[in-house]
């Protein structure tokens, strides 16, 4: 089986890649716009006719698109996200080849969901950023594109590679940096949010099995289980060896939170000295984290959980690395940072 991956070099599809070539029945080939794809394509600038002629030549059986961004304004997501998938999807409908398309979708294109529930695919999705937005209009052209095709709506991926501006990511950085500078008092805000982490090498587990199954539509991909960020950062600091308090700067973000976080919370609009919020955006200057709180800016508001029953039942899959493990490489990356 030939699978053309898009976007190899990204956060998920590296680790995709990985999975796929360790199927000795997978030929795999990289699309993208770094210099070490097997070919160089612009998603969101090349036009349709130009990746048809691609797929013609190549012929793949399965296109599984892990290309995106997660940051920039409307424009920009709305390029990459959206326009880039509309051309995937005309380019397979022009060609002869009949592959299948396996779509990387988020669980932002769900928006904010009641507290103790879990999201199933059936839910009305109504995205509360930009973001969500342009991911949701992705899934949507595929599922109206008349392709066999299946998105896979990841909910909160961890583990290696995890970017630095993730919540994450920066709890592990601002733990790493209270450890080196012998600091026995940790501040963070935004810790009360509860999200659904999944492991980015189930992930890549749940693509591979997604281009071997007939499965279509949308199908979650999550832990099933959400986890409240403050349980998560005790968690890295056992981890990490880190002895020190853990001091919350702001209680529940409460409604803020819906909206990708903008509205300040608890004390942090009152004590300019203090750290970020975990779940501040990366690109605001430092004086605007110490005077408002940003929870979790992924419009999401303060719970998501998965159902992951479709992927059970149609996939034959399960997580099987917990969320402990995962921040245990998040954290040797971020030891290791000078």
């Amino acid at each position: 089986m030939r699978v053309l991956l898009i976007g190899a070099n990204g956060y998920i599809g590296r680790f995709v890649a990985d999975r796929l070539l360790a199927d000795p029945a997978v030929q795999l080939t990289a699309l993208g716009r770094g210099d070490d794809a097997d070919v160089r394509f612009d998603l969101a600038t090349g036009s349709p006719g130009a990746l048809t002629r691609f797929l013609d030549a190549v012929h793949p059986g399965v296109v599984v698109n892990c290309a995106g961004t997660t940051r920039g304004g409307a424009r920009d997501l709305t390029r990459h996200n959206t326009v880039a998938v509309a051309t995937v999807c005309e380019a397979l409908r022009r060609s002869g080849c009949g592959a299948r398309l396996v779509q990387i979708g988020c669980s932002a294109e769900y928006g904010p969901s009641q507290p103790n529930s879990s999201t199933a695919e059936d839910a009305v999705p109504r995205p509360g950023g930009p973001y969500g937005v342009s991911k949701l209009a992705a899934t949507e052209l595929v599922l109206g594109s008349g392709l066999d095709a299946v998105v896979l709506r990841v909910f909160s991926p961890a583990g290696p590679g995890t970017p630095a501006g993730s919540p994450l990511g920066r709890l592990a950085e601002a733990m790493r940096r209270a450890m080196q500078s012998g600091d026995g008092e940790l501040k963070l805000g935004g810790l009360g949010v509860q999200r659904d982490f999944v492991d980015v090498r189930d992930v890549a587990r749940a693509v591979h099995a997604a281009s071997l199954s007939a499965a279509q539509g949308v199908i979650n991909i999550g832990s099933g289980r959400a986890v409240r960020l403050r349980d998560a950062a005790a968690m890295l600091a056992r981890v990490a060896g880190y002895g020190g308090a853990l001091q919350e700067l702001d209680g529940p973000p409460g409604a803020h939170g819906g909206h990708g976080g903008h509205g300040s919370t608890g004390h942090t609009a009152h004590t300019p000295h203090l750290r970020p919020a975990i779940g501040h955006p990366r690109g605001e200057s430092d004086q605007h984290a110490a005077s408002v709180a940003f929870p979790y800016p992924d419009g999401c508001g303060n719970w998501q959980q998965a159902d992951v029953r479709t992927a059970r039942d149609r996939l034959g899959w399960r997580p099987r690395i917990n969320l402990e493990e995962s921040l245990a490489d998040i954290w040797m990356e971020a030891a290791c940072r000078i």
